[in-house]
């Protein structure tokens, strides 16, 4: 009796530790413990044609596209942006409902019902650093649209009390959630609002404005810089120091990017930042620290053509390009300058390649 009891301890106990295991992500292979690989991250390429999107595992590289969504978007995807918990996934399109959100989890899940008030056409789409909230920038008044999110889409805020003055093709929430910053088309071109479950006064527009019509807006992970990617006019770019309000603008690059810039980011550490534009190199990046370095050289391969958007990876390792022209997405390892260009997805995007988001 005894040693049945003690074969039952054992058993119970060994049952117990497994669990503990599985817990901690951990894998028990002949009597030695190793650390379980985690699961790759996702890459989403929004597009122009059917299918309008495509994810793809990633890990140092493109694995096999998933599944298109069971309930199409129907319609030219332009935004993509995942939750901070990587839980889901939202779009922006050109048509109705404008705006689509699915669950992730290793693929798409049943699309989420529209917001009862749909936004306007085109722009981009984020979730606030929380998860608790989405924005859309769009083509028709307001030029912004923002809900409340717990898997699924609230009733819509309230209009801010000044209006961004045309076009919302930008938008983005500061990392502290604390601002939303909309780039839209006509001056001051950029508009930036406290928020806290709902717009705040607008704050004062930049004493120096953006030179031309705005197209992208990015904060810097510390929250302390903000920069404005328009169209045509040098510099193309702009960077302002931020607290609570637009801060003297940084001087120019000195290699300019060389025609509009279509989409900015900064690295996860803020060391670096990077943009995306529409003629050749298509894209250009530099060393960051409270003002632009001298510009990296360009990649050993160029993006295939015009570039709309640059996406580093969460450990700030590699850098996507979405750009125009067949495959549509380009990808560089990143450290401190752009690798070797990563091989095509196997399976390409169909279209036009708008924007490349990476999971959490």
């Amino acid at each position: 009796m005894a040693v049945i009891s003690k074969i039952a301890g054992v058993a119970v106990a060994s049952i117990s530790k497994v669990v503990n295991l599985a817990k901690a992500g951990l894998e028990w292979v002949g009597g030695v413990y190793f650390t379980a690989p985690p699961p790759p991250k996702v890459v989403a390429v929004s597009h122009d044609s059917s299918p309008y999107v495509s994810a793809y595992p990633w890990s140092a590289g493109f694995g096999t596209k998933y599944s298109n969504p069971g309930t199409s978007i129907g319609t030219a995807a332009v935004g993509a942006s995942f939750s901070p918990s990587g839980n889901d996934i939202a779009f922006k399109t050109s048509g109705s409902p404008y705006v689509s959100a699915y669950p992730w989890s290793a693929g798409f899940g049943t699309k989420y019902s529209d917001p009862a008030t749909l936004p306007g056409a085109s722009g981009s789409v984020s979730f606030s650093p929380s998860g608790n909230d989405i924005a859309t920038a769009h083509t028709t008044s307001p030029y912004v649209s923002a809900y409340p999110w717990s898997a699924g889409f609230g009733t819509k805020y309230s209009n801010p009390g000044t209006l961004p003055t045309g076009y919302g093709d930008d938008v983005t929430f500061s990392p502290s959630g604390n601002d939303i910053a909309i780039a839209h088309t006509t001056s001051p071109r950029i508009s930036v609002y406290p928020w806290s479950a709902g717009f705040g006064t607008k704050y004062s527009n930049p004493a120096t404005l953006p030179a031309n019509d705005g197209k992208s807006v990015a904060f810097s992970p510390s929250g302390n810089d903000i920069a404005v990617g328009y169209q045509t006019s040098t510099p193309r770019v702009s960077v302002y120091p931020w607290s609570a309000g637009f801060g003297t603008k940084y001087s120019n690059p000195g290699t300019v990017p060389a025609s509009s810039v279509n989409g900015v980011e900064f690295s996860p550490s803020g060391n670096d930042i990077a943009t995306a534009h529409a003629s050749s190199p298509y894209v250009s990046a530099y060393p960051w620290s409270a003002g632009f370095g001298t510009k990296y050289s360009n990649p050993g391969t160029l993006p295939a053509g015009n570039g709309t958007n640059p996406s580093f990876s969460p450990a700030g390792d590699a850098l996507l390009i979405a750009h125009v022209t067949s495959p549509y997405v380009s990808a560089y390892p990143w450290s401190a300058g752009f690798g070797t260009k990563y091989s095509n997805p196997g399976t390409l995007p169909t279209g036009i390649g708008r924007k490349a988001a990476f999971q959490p």
